[in-house]
């Protein structure tokens, strides 16, 4: 029986070693997971409102329990860490409280004597989930499923099954039936088979561009629902009419938390020329004040990054983006699976730093002279997760944002994920939307119902 060893990424250490699921088991737990799909169907949403509001008392109730467990398995600085399970216990709470409206039905007015579309489960739903917001991504799909009547199978990525098994016991402890929410301990190469299978009837995948494409062929190939949502680059559009000091405090949030590693992170800083040697000076200041140490202490915003091989690939982008004439501001050194903070200027859309997804605490600063040639740049892109536009205007911003070929626009904040709005991209980004009532309506039948006497 083959195993999946979690290390921690700070130190090296072994937290713990799992046996993954044979073929045979596999097969027992989605039979089982089908099985429950039918009397789970019939519940009524109170009592399915009750469950997942236990779910969101069992997650504050044990926030830094389940947090622990996820710096120690990929290295998120622990105050980073509560915060993210706090927001889980928000979506659980979100869900409970509006999934039964999101999902009434929607009458009709036709030449019938009634008509309307209900919104009705599928069934097994499999979530194949990264390890950079281990419990948020499962949850932000999990909540609206399980709400919606569907039943959930985790396949978690292998540096975080204590995470994962840790999800399985929250919905476990907050009351729901046995087999309503699993984890299968399983690696990547037996994803294409679990999609196969006829008992899963969709599924939903965060993670790379690769993985989604993969993940799409086998469901198109199965004609089954999916949704992807991929990677991002992200631009920091900084108009010469910005609150300076505000953005400066946004755009280092954007790029560095989480150490730099979410698809949403401001990536790419475009700025206006006339202002940009200020800003970056202004840039480098808080960027130096952010301390890096060891994630488990309080104080730590920089911890490292959840593997050594992603720390050597940032430094490949950096390292070539240096030799095609970028110039260093800060950073750039790399130990173990630790990168510095950096922020590299001069950078151009030929230039990896550009080009590429940097999925690590390190931001690339381009400027422009008109507004038209921002935009240009920032939809230079493979990607269309989100941007964020900086500028006292607000009205002029706003009419700029329909030019953004972008999933989302934010306007003086950092693109983040919210229960009550819709999340995902464009482009290589994916397509599909999870969160808000756009989000619990993606694995439901839409099924039309016409009545006449």
């Amino acid at each position: 029986m083959a195993t999946k060893t979690s290390i921690n990424p700070y130190n090296g250490a072994e937290i713990k070693s799992y046996k993954t699921h044979t073929k045979t088991e596999i097969q027992d737990i989605l039979k089982q997971a089908d099985k429950r799909f039918y009397s789970w169907r019939e519940t009524a949403f109170p009592e399915r409102k009750k469950l997942m509001l236990n779910a969101a008392a069992e997650l504050k109730k044990n926030t830094k329990e389940y947090a622990e467990t996820m710096t120690l398995e990929m290295g998120k600085p622990i105050k980073q860490a509560i915060a993210e399970i706090e927001k889980c216990a928000w979506v659980c709470k979100y869900y409970a409280e509006h999934a039964e409206n999101h999902l009434k039905d929607e009458l009709i007015k036709t030449d019938a004597h009634k008509s309307y579309v209900s919104f009705e489960p599928l069934g097994v739903v499999l979530a194949v989930m990264p390890w950079n917001y281990p419990y948020w991504q499962v949850f932000r799909f999990a909540a609206p499923a399980l709400m919606a009547g569907n039943i959930g199978v985790l396949k978690h990525a292998s540096n975080v099954f204590g995470s994962a098994l840790n999800i399985e016991k929250i919905f476990k402890r907050a009351g729901f039936p046995d087999h309503c929410f699993t984890t299968l301990k399983v690696g990547s190469d037996a994803v294409e088979e679990i999609i196969k299978n006829p008992i899963v009837k969709a599924v939903t995948l965060t993670g790379s561009g690769p993985a989604g494409a993969a993940v799409a062929s086998t469901a198109g190939k199965n004609i089954k629902k999916s949704v992807l949502e991929l990677g991002g680059n992200n631009a920091l559009v900084v108009l010469k009419d910005c609150n300076m000091d505000k953005t400066i405090d946004i755009c280092v949030q954007a790029r560095f938390q989480n150490t730099g590693q979410s698809c949403i992170a401001g990536k790419r800083l475009l700025v206006d020329a006339s202002i940009a040697e200020k800003f970056i000076k202004k840039l480098i200041v808080k960027v130096r004040e952010l301390k890096s140490g060891d994630p488990m202490d309080e104080e730590t915003y920089i911890g490292t990054l959840a593997r050594e091989d992603l720390a050597q690939d940032l430094e490949k982008q950096v390292t070539d983006s240096l030799d095609a004439g970028a110039k260093l501001e800060i950073g750039g050194k790399r130990q173990n699976a630790y990168f510095e903070p950096t922020v590299v200027s001069g950078v151009t859309p030929k230039m990896p730093m550009f080009n590429e997804e940097t999925f690590g605490p390190a931001l690339s600063v381009t400027t422009f002279k008109t507004v038209d040639e921002a935009i240009e740049l920032s939809n230079d892109s493979k990607f269309g997760l989100g941007v964020s536009i900086f500028s006292e205007d607000i009205e002029t911003a706003e009419k700029m944002a329909f030019k953004f070929n972008e999933g989302a626009v934010f306007i003086n904040e950092l693109v983040k994920s919210d229960p009550r709005l819709p999340f995902g991209g464009v482009k290589k980004s994916g397509y599909g939307r999870e969160l808000s009532e756009h989000g619990i309506r993606e694995f439901v039948n839409r099924k039309t119902v016409y009545i006449n006497k």
